[in-house]
């Protein structure tokens, strides 16, 4: 029997990955606001969206029975779900790192480049709903329109993410620049490399995704 679920797996669970996304976004502007006190509360939210985007993993990769035929190969979809899992992880990387320094706050200095960081992962995340819901498209119909649709889609990924190095490859050097603290100077450029580290993996899962749709 040839069955899509899996493929409605994957858009519950992107659909978390963007839920959580936006939770990460607003820990991040609570952040650098030294005024606001729910930093924790955004953070129990990301973690709570992580346990739940984990249980739907575990549903998919556990409910595929013997004699299903899927219209890609199991393991790739599995490495896909692997690198979108992945986005969470460093979602909620990044709201560790945070909580582990008692200092609150991003200096004055870092704070444009801290949200430009944050939009241009964002950005990506949001596009991988977008993939998903394409590629569910594409393995119901196959008709190749489609499948240039994810293509592109997948292209734009890669721009996203491109954007995102060069937006955190200019923060760390201005940390370098304009911070004195070591301490500081090596929380912020950690925490840089975390945030960027999305954008990493929502490029991977989009390298799996036109694995699977590639003829």
């Amino acid at each position: 029997m040839l069955s899509g679920a899996p493929f409605d797996g994957l858009q519950e669970h992107a659909d978390k990955v963007q839920d959580c996304a936006i939770a990460f976004q607003q820990a991040i502007e609570c952040h650098v606001s030294r005024n606001c006190k729910r930093f924790e509360d955004f953070r129990q939210e990301v973690i709570r969206l992580e346990q739940e985007a984990d249980a739907i993993k575990r549903r998919i990769r556990g409910h595929l029975p013997k004699g299903t035929l899927l219209p890609v190969d199991k393991f790739q979809l599995f490495r896909y779900l692997r690198e979108q899992d992945s986005v969470l992880d460093a979602l909620e990387d990044v709201m560790d790192w945070i909580s582990y320094r008692d200092e609150p706050g991003i200096p004055e200095s870092l704070q444009k480049d801290f949200f430009l960081l944050v939009d241009a992962v964002v950005e990506p995340v949001e596009e991988l709903g977008r993939m998903i819901s394409a590629a569910r498209t594409y393995f119901h119909r196959f008709q190749e329109t489609d499948r240039v649709k994810v293509k592109e889609m997948v292209r734009h990924l890669r721009h996203l993410e491109h954007e995102a190095d060069l937006i955190e490859d200019q923060l760390k050097r201005k940390v370098f620049q304009s911070i004195s603290d070591a301490t500081t100077v090596f929380h912020m450029v950690r925490l840089a490399e975390i945030i960027g580290s999305i954008a990493d993996h929502v490029e991977n899962a989009g390298d799996m995704m036109r694995a699977m749709v590639a003829k």
